[in-house]
């Protein structure tokens, strides 16, 4: 089994092995506004969850998501827009604190903003690059472990 470990000091994103060994990591950016799990305040939650679902398998790394729906791709000349791109994977809190997080709509996904990766810049999603999203989800299967601390 598989845990994904997500570093809010570090902006880091780690796939790990039930031994620990590192599989995967990658830059990403969580909530500008810091942690959180307060109804629209924008944080980044914090603790124990599980990968509830997956979207976008096999679609194009720059196709833009819209309520978990692809619309279409992402036109290069607006690559700045806080588009969500490539992958999501669905959040679900597993605590009391952060037991909102699906309702939340807090995601791993792809970001077009990926010069700010490895900055908090997010809504309060972990963003990574399209290609570290589409890594990242055939990586995993539902239910894989996530914590963010």
């Amino acid at each position: 089994m598989f845990s994904i470990h997500i570093s809010i000091s570090r902006q880091r994103l780690e796939l790990r092995s039930a031994a620990g060994e590192l599989l995967f990591a990658a830059p990403c950016s969580t909530g500008a506004t810091g942690t959180g799990s307060e109804e629209g305040s924008g944080r980044t939650p914090l603790g124990r969850f599980c990968i509830y679902s997956k979207h976008g398998e096999n679609a194009p790394l720059l196709t833009v998501f819209r309520a978990r729906t692809p619309v279409g791709l992402h036109p290069a000349a607006s690559l700045g827009e806080d588009a969500i791109l490539s992958r999501i994977l669905t959040l679900h809190g597993l605590e009391p604190h952060n037991a909102n997080t699906r309702a939340r709509y807090i995601y791993i996904h792809g970001t077009a903003d990926t010069a700010r990766l490895g900055t908090p810049v997010s809504h309060g999603c972990i963003r990574l690059s399209p290609q570290d999203a589409a890594t990242l989800s055939d990586l995993v299967p539902l239910g894989t472990l996530v914590i963010i601390a």
